[in-house]
């Protein structure tokens, strides 16, 4: 992890740093040709407040500063319960998931730093992202993850689906 840099649970009061650091992400995806992911204030306050409530939210902490979010969640996720054109690596133990993550432009390494984290936590990790994210799919095969096929939200969106088994 980059020197300064931690990981830890979110704070209700962070709420205001969390969502500018969710529209900055969002600011990204716009500009990488990602239009329809977090449309329409999604992930909004109330998402991130439900998150911190649950001990789901995260922040990472970049020298006093807040530089990403993601929720960590522990299975089961619902959306996950039937895969298509595929199937998960290992359907049988429990699994975290990550979503919502997102960072300000200029927090390098962030994504190694969160997974490096999370899988130091648990070693089956699940997440899914929209087929026009193509920063967040590099991303993921790049730490290591198996594409496994396609889930449905509960909108009836398809997301491509991933996980990590290092157990």
């Amino acid at each position: 992890m980059e020197s300064g840099r931690v990981i830890r649970l979110a704070r209700s009061e962070e709420v205001p740093a969390i969502m500018a650091v969710l529209d900055a992400a969002r600011g990204i995806m716009r500009a990488s040709g990602n239009m329809l992911q977090w449309a329409g204030g999604y992930p909004s306050e109330d998402v991130v407040l439900a998150d911190i409530a649950k001990g789901y939210g995260f922040v990472v902490d970049d020298g006093g500063r807040i530089t990403g979010y993601f929720a960590f969640i522990p299975s089961p996720e619902p959306t996950y319960a039937k895969i298509y054109d595929g199937a998960w690596l290992e359907d049988i133990l429990p699994y975290h998931v990550i979503h919502r993550m997102g960072s300000v432009p200029d927090a390098h390494g962030l994504f190694r730093s969160v997974l490096d984290w999370a899988v130091a936590r648990d070693p089956n990790i699940r997440i899914d992202t929209h087929r026009d994210n193509h920063i967040m799919q590099h991303c993921i095969t790049s730490y290591g993850f198996t594409y496994c096929g396609i889930i449905y939200l509960a909108s009836g969106d398809d997301r491509l689906a991933y996980q990590l088994c290092k157990g």
